[in-house]
C-alpha cells in the first residue's frame, strides 16, 4: 500500500498523505498487539493443558495482559475510525448527505442517518 493513494473518496478528493500514514501506523500497532495476543493465547493453551497449578494461576495473569490488548486494539480501531471520518467530513464539507456528527460518550465521533418517516 505504501505510495498508493485512494481516490473516488470525499467527492472524488484523494486522501491525503497524513491520513495514509496514520493509517500505517495504526495498522503496524494493531498486527503487533495481535502476534502477542498470538503467543499469550499459546502460552495460556499450554499452561491449561498441563494442569500444574502455579501454570494455571500465572494464566490469571495472562488473561489480564490479553484483555487490555484486546482494549488497546479496540481504541486503536475507533481512534482509526474517527480519524478517518474527520478527514472525509473535512474534505466533504458543504455535501448535503443526511448525516448527523455526534460523539458516544467517550470523545469519539459517531455518524447518525436520519431516517424518514
Amino acid at each position: 500500500m505504501e505510495g498508493d493513494s485512494f481516490s473516488g473518496m470525499a467527492n472524488g478528493g484523494q486522501v491525503d498523505n497524513k491520513l495514509i500514514q496514520t493509517f500505517h501506523k495504526s495498522f503496524v500497532q494493531v498486527q503487533s498487539i495481535l502476534d502477542q495476543n498470538r503467543m499469550l493465547i499459546n502460552e495460556i493453551n499450554q499452561n491449561h493443558e498441563s494442569r500444574v497449578p502455579d501454570n494455571l494461576t500465572r494464566n490469571v495473569g495472562l488473561i489480564r495482559e490479553l484483555n487490555n490488548n484486546i482494549r488497546r486494539v479496540v481504541g486503536l480501531y475507533a481512534d482509526l475510525s474517527a480519524s478517518f471520518a474527520r478527514t472525509v467530513d473535512a474534505s466533504s464539507e458543504g455535501d448535503s448527505s443526511g448525516t448527523l456528527r455526534s460523539s458516544d460518550g467517550a470523545g469519539r465521533a459517531c455518524q447518525k442517518r436520519f431516517r424518514p418517516g
